[in-house]
């Protein structure tokens, strides 16, 4: 089993209102939607655990004497693990008048080092996933199947949407996830679940304005819980960067005293593609929930031919796992970023370009003919809940082309022309019809073996890029294609696609940089590369 726990149990515990919430949650609360619906809760030792780390204070003596320790906690877990149950018993004591979650008092129990809890004053708790219905089905509705059938249903007005203390001062809601709507919040608890779903930018623009909304209220002390399955690595998913930033904090690489993070999985020794091996997986990634795993069920599933192994692995072994249909290798595209290189002034270029004016996104990526290093010099998506009249600002566009060609010498401009037939004129008009080329991506097999060749390359690590966060967020999101038909070699071709065709996930960036890829690739085969010092100080290279 292999457990990335951040930070991890120190030698010397730290004071935790954890015993007394645990004592709280099991004289109080029933179980939620599931088998044991409306049976008490028994927490096991891994529950425990979790709750005792969740609720660490600062020790008596210390500045902060009595204060959470952690104002973020992640914890990731295969499918069918109880996680949305975990969310809403948090949730239930964190509403409560009487649940003893934050610190009230030393000397519980006669021992001056540890603490006495208290309820907490006007709660404000969102439960917030990707869409309000998901919020309702999922730690919403488990807190209202909970509250309503537990000891202490009298003192909440139990609503559809929203559950409220009797007396009007706290409530917890369910709610998508809309920044804009959330500013200005008074939250002392939220839950964000399932963040490996939480993918497009308005998603993680609200998780980041939620976690600052929690910073408001210090007499309340609010934290943030994040309860997810493993992630799609090279998705860019709020999953993935806490996990990574977890990652970080556990090398050494940065500091960061108040998250707690805890991730479970499979160890990847297992061979999946085995019966033994993947049931193997999926006992190590259940712990102490294997009795309660409906195993021959799951097996079935990892036996059935239409299912995707790479999916498999992810939600029942908790294992981040490339689906088998995302187009590139992103752990390795991660691996050949360089933030701090540059594209130098003057240097041969080629530029890929690829857009929308009205419903996706437009980009302008530049690669060096001799370095092979990817620059992303502008990317324009469509922002979420748009008018019908929004379009790309054309005019922002040309004037990133024409600072392209004022600082680079560019050998050769790929343009995808749908939309943008006048503009593509224009700068070929400006800058030679040798330099500014159509080149479209409708044309299957020509698309199919430039994607290839840049596919290969980030393989065999002959490029490296500046680590934008959008053009690799676009990389990722772009799924394979296959074609009816193969190669010379007789291996099967592919184009990329988004998910579904009405999807938010952009990857019009990704094909701007495999287009500056494959002109590059022209370039150098024609031994572009090496400029005459007059050339600098003009507008830049025209075709060789």
């Amino acid at each position: 089993m292999t457990v990335l726990c951040v930070p991890p149990l120190e030698e010397e515990p730290w004071p935790t209102l954890g015993p007394g919430v645990c004592d709280w949650m099991e004289s109080t609360l029933p179980h939620g939607p599931g088998d044991l619906l409306g049976m008490p809760i028994t927490l096991n030792d891994l529950d425990r655990a979790l709750i005792y780390r969740t609720y660490e204070i600062y020790p008596r003596g210390h500045s902060q004497a009595g204060r959470r320790r952690f104002n973020t906690v992640g914890i990731s877990m295969r499918k069918g693990r109880s996680k949305t149950e975990k969310g809403a018993l948090f949730t239930a004591a964190e509403l409560h008048p009487e649940a003893p979650v934050r610190f009230a008092a030393w000397g519980v129990r006669g021992d001056p080092t540890q603490p006495e809890g208290r309820g907490v004053t006007d709660p404000y708790i969102p439960l917030v996933a990707v869409t309000e219905e998901q919020s309702e089905d999922l730690v919403f509705g488990a807190l209202f199947q909970i509250l309503s059938r537990s000891r202490v249903s009298s003192d909440f007005d139990i609503g559809l949407e929203r559950i409220m203390r009797r007396n009007g001062d706290g409530k917890a809601e369910a709610l998508s996830a809309a920044p804009d709507a959330r500013d200005g919040g008074r939250t002392t608890f939220q839950v964000f679940e399932e963040t490996h779903r939480w993918v497009a930018q308005r998603l993680k623009r609200a998780h980041t304005t939620m976690r600052q909304n929690a910073a408001k209220r210090l007499a309340a002390d609010p934290w943030s819980l994040e309860v997810t399955t493993a992630f799609e690595p090279g998705a860019g998913s709020v999953a993935e960067g806490t996990y990574e930033y977890a990652q970080a904090i556990d090398a050494g690489k940065i500091k960061d005293p108040r998250l707690f993070y805890y991730h479970c999985q499979a160890s990847e020794s297992h061979n999946l593609k085995t019966e033994r091996g993947a049931r193997a997986a999926l006992r190590e990634a259940s712990q102490s929930d294997w009795g309660w795993t409906n195993v021959e069920a799951i097996m079935a599933e990892w036996a059935d031919p239409r299912t995707d192994p790479s999916y498999w692995a992810r939600v029942w072994g908790n294992i981040p796992t490339q689906g088998s249909l995302q187009a590139f290798d992103m752990t390795r595209w991660k691996e050949l970023a360089s933030p701090g290189k540059k594209l130098e002034k003057g240097e041969v270029v080629t530029l890929g370009f690829d857009g929308s004016r009205y419903n996706d996104a437009t980009a302008l990526v530049a690669e060096g003919v001799l370095s092979g290093h990817i620059q992303s010099l502008g990317c324009w998506e469509r922002p979420y809940n748009a008018g019908e009249d929004w379009e790309v600002p054309a005019h922002e566009v040309d004037a990133v082309v024409k600072e392209a060609f004022s600082q680079f010498s560019v050998w050769r401009m790929y343009c995808d022309p749908p939309l943008w037939e006048s503009w593509i004129a224009g700068w070929a008009g400006l800058y030679g019809e040798k330099t500014v080329v159509a080149w479209p991506t409708n044309r299957l097999s020509p698309a199919a073996k430039m994607i290839r060749a840049f596919d290969n390359a980030i393989r065999a690590g002959e490029i490296s890029h500046d680590g934008n966060e959008t053009l690799t967020q676009h990389l990722g999101n772009a799924r394979r294609k296959y074609l009816h038909f193969n190669d010379d070699e007789g291996k099967p071709l592919w184009v990329i696609q988004k998910d579904r065709p009405d999807s938010p996930r952009k990857i019009d960036a990704g094909m701007a940089a495999a287009l500056a890829h494959e002109a590059r690739t022209d370039a150098v085969a024609a031994g572009a590369g090496k400029v005459p010092e007059s050339v600098y100080e003009g507008r830049g290279m025209r075709f060789l």
